[in-house]
């Protein structure tokens, strides 16, 4: 087989993938290179953990394979497809089907209960209301939420908003979740319940998952481990860890 067609095979097996990524901030004559030239590939059901230091782009790099951002060169793929030929909108409809978002703050709207604020990804994709609501009440039963339903945010404790924001990322049951410090505003037993609670999930539906954590504990669970280090990214053995 050709590297041609072994790239093409490569990339059919990947449900997130970036080529040749580069992204540069300009302010006035001031040029911020974050990183260039970076290569990843997710494979189904495979967990990526991103290391680096503070400021190393870890952040920006999920956002941009999140299609949230644009790069400054390079591309994006999503389920097979390349996000810079999208629209805004399919753009959109293509992160709310394909990809689920966990950040270090959990983002749940507050005006809204628990079972509202899982329901909205159901609901843009399409689904009505009954079955929004059966799917993202089954979920957050299996999070361990079933008494909290009807709480709005400001009710619930740090990891029981952190363990809603995660049913909401995995209620249209994405190729990839992609989680930003996901842990890190919670106290250490918090932290290891919500990603235990991850990676059950993750491995319940054949999820893939990339998580950037500075936790070097939790990255040695996943499958990979990389780590962006002076715009560059590479592959880490779990004995480098």
């Amino acid at each position: 087989m050709s590297k041609q067609n072994e790239a093409a095979v490569a990339m059919n097996d990947a449900v997130i993938s970036c080529q040749d990524l580069a992204m540069t901030y300009a302010e006035g004559s001031l040029r911020t290179h974050v990183f260039h030239g970076l290569d990843l590939e997710v494979r189904k059901g495979e967990t990526v953990a991103i290391l680096g230091a503070s400021g190393a782009g870890k952040s920006t790099l999920l956002h941009l394979l999140g299609g949230l951002d644009t790069p400054t060169a390079g591309e994006v793929f999503v389920a097979g497809q390349k996000m810079s030929a999208l629209s805004d909108a399919a753009r959109g409809a293509l992160r709310n089907r394909a990809l689920g978002f966990v950040y270090q703050f959990h983002h749940l709207l507050p005006e809204f209960t628990a079972l509202e604020n899982v329901m909205l990804p159901v609901l843009l994709s399409g689904a009505d209301v009954s079955e929004a609501s059966k799917r993202s009440q089954s979920l957050l039963e299996s999070v361990g939420l079933g008494h909290r339903l009807q709480h709005k945010p400001g009710e619930l404790s740090g990891g029981e908003r952190q363990r809603a924001a995660v049913a909401r990322a995995l209620v249209n049951k994405p190729a990839c979740v992609l989680g930003d410090e996901p842990t890190g505003n919670l106290d250490e037993k918090t932290a290891a319940t919500v990603f235990e609670l991850m990676l059950a999930l993750n491995h319940e539906q054949h999820t893939s998952l990339v998580l950037v954590t500075h936790d070097r504990r939790l990255a040695r669970r996943l499958d990979r481990v990389m780590e962006l280090h002076e715009g560059k990214l590479r592959q880490l053995s779990h004995d480098e860890v």
